[in-house]
């Protein structure tokens, strides 16, 4: 499934990355780097929700690190600056956000998964997939009304897996019936 994706997007992507780059072997090169990172992604077991998305974030922070590096080689000389006063990494690629990030993401999707399946979907079109209620409620067969009800269940949960990962210990946590139960 994922490289049939994948390949599928790949002219759409190659335009985007020509308008990013200077030249179309630079945009090549970083629209290959994207596909390898997103099936080392899927292939280790990854949840990818929205193949395309995940492309596109791949390729823009591809681009921008290949931004980041042309500015060090413009530098003059960037051995003559004392070493505490090198540039840190960028915050997103520090081990200990990295880990904090992936642990993030791990309970909104568990979050998710705990969804009843009709709700599930309906939130997943509606948050993932940028479908208007109305074009979810005639995907799933259901009113307009049903796809609000889910999509807010599924906002609902969300907030409270936020509240969770804040340390709130006030937040309420609703059950797959519906009914809200104290945390415990």
């Amino acid at each position: 499934m994922g490289f049939a994706v994948l390949e599928r997007y790949h002219r759409e992507l190659l335009n985007f990355l020509r308008r990013q780059v200077p030249d179309r072997d630079t945009a090549a090169d970083l629209a290959q780097e994207s596909y390898v990172r997103v099936l080392s992604a899927q292939s280790s077991g990854q949840t990818v929700l929205d193949m395309r998305a995940l492309l596109y974030r791949t390729a823009r922070n591809l681009v921008i690190d290949q931004h980041r590096r042309a500015e060090v080689r413009n530098h003059d000389d960037l051995h003559t600056i004392p070493e505490d006063q090198h540039p840190a990494a960028p915050l997103h690629l520090q081990p200990e956000e990295v880990l904090a990030s992936q642990q993030i993401v791990r309970a909104y999707v568990a979050t998710i998964e705990t969804l009843p399946p009709r709700c599930r979907e309906a939130f997943v079109l509606h948050v993932f997939e940028e479908l208007s209620h109305a074009q979810i409620a005639q995907h799933m067969g259901i009113s307009v009304s049903m796809v609000e009800k889910h999509v807010v269940r599924g906002m609902v949960a969300c907030k409270l897996c936020e509240r969770r990962l804040r340390g709130d210990g006030d937040a309420v946590q609703p059950d797959v019936q519906g009914k809200r139960q104290a945390q415990t």
